[in-house]
């Protein structure tokens, strides 16, 4: 039996082996890392390939090498800022965004809630390239107060930067300090992931996976989003930077192991559907498709995937997670790269749920 067991968690950690090496072999991107595990247990932790498509460029390793997060920001910088706040009596979720950032305004925008802005239902756009419409953080901002809703709050879901980018106001607004600062000093610090940063120093960037080529230089520890470059790189939707082994660990504390920031009802009320596929803050499994999510993981999967390449999901009724983490943007020779890379994820959280089982026997 133990025989047995061995061998099925060695064709599990095989069919991820294999899956993300097909990826590199195909072009999806030059590197990964990928780590699974459940509540207290890191069952896989492995490096791929390089940070470039060089061969002589480094090894990503799940410990030491950071990863722009992209989308990732918004579930482990924004979200639990929000979860703070809230537990702490300085905001609601019900509370109008109005009411703390006065300058939003406009036809309907007085009943948009911060709940609205979490669960994507608020009636803002997708997407606005600041970079073009702005010369700075400051016009920037005044550009998303000024958008005006595209549908009456609370009636369609469409996933939105400007909410996430509201929402890291409201934040600073009421905390009185930066967003970055008040995730680190009151997030990060107290979880132990002390590699978890938005803009990390030059003395770390030879640490960090490129995302892009500058006239044949690899550029990497600068966000690659240009909404949040344009924000000064710290911003609600994007801008954080992180490892494998510390995104696992944020995995294992929504999963009850870890510092006890918040009440489980509060984790609880997080990640209950609000509309669509939307949690608050969180995405949730659809059940119309196997893409990123795979076959095997439950129906009340919750996690988020990044632009450049990144994810987090964890199933809360297995007690497994899987966190895949790569730079696909970096000169992609596949050009179906983000397809193909929700197609891995999918295979890599089918080999969890293969690799949590075989733990337990």
């Amino acid at each position: 039996m133990i025989i047995a067991a061995f061998l099925l968690q060695a064709l599990a950690t095989a069919d991820v082996d294999r899956a993300i090496t097909a990826g590199i072999q195909r072009g999806v991107f030059p590197g990964a890392v990928v780590v699974i595990g459940t509540r207290d247990t890191i069952l896989y932790a492995r490096g791929f390939g390089h940070f470039t498509w060089s061969s002589t460029s480094a090894v990503p390793d799940p410990r030491t090498s950071l990863y722009d997060l992209a989308s990732l920001t918004k579930v482990v910088a924004t979200t639990p800022a929000i979860m703070l706040l809230v537990e702490r009596g300085q905001m609601s979720l019900d509370g109008r965004v109005s009411g703390y950032l006065p300058d939003f305004s406009g036809a309907g925008k007085d009943a948009v809630t911060v709940r609205n802005l979490l669960a994507h239902n608020s009636g803002l756009r997708a997407f606005l390239r600041l970079d073009t419409l702005a010369r700075d953080a400051k016009g920037a901002r005044q550009v998303v107060m000024r958008e005006p809703l595209r549908w009456k709050t609370g009636t369609h879901v469409e996933y939105s930067d400007l909410n996430a980018m509201l929402l890291g106001w409201i934040v600073e607004r009421i905390s009185g300090t930066s967003l970055d600062s008040f995730v680190s000093q009151n997030v990060f610090k107290a979880l132990g992931l002390s590699e978890t940063r938005f803009r990390p120093p030059k003395r770390i960037w030879s640490r960090v996976a490129p995302t892009g080529l500058w006239r044949g230089t690899s550029i990497a520890g600068t966000v690659n989003d240009q909404n949040a470059a344009r924000l000064g790189g710290v911003a609600g939707h994007a801008g954080l930077f992180g490892t494998g082994l510390e995104l696992a660990r944020y995995a294992q504390f929504w999963m009850g192991n870890g510092a006890r920031l918040f009440r489980q009802e509060t984790l609880s009320r997080f990640i209950v559907r609000q509309g669509g596929s939307r949690a608050l803050g969180w995405e949730l499994r659809d059940s119309t498709t196997t893409d990123n999510w795979g076959r095997r993981m439950g129906s009340r999967t919750f996690g988020h995937t990044g632009f450049t390449g990144t994810s987090i999901w964890i199933d809360p009724d297995r007690g497994v997670f899987a966190v895949m983490l790569t730079n696909r943007v970096y000169a992609p020779r596949n050009p179906r790269s983000i397809t193909r890379l929700k197609e891995i994820r999918g295979h890599v959280a089918d080999a969890a749920i293969a690799l949590e089982e075989e733990s337990t026997k």
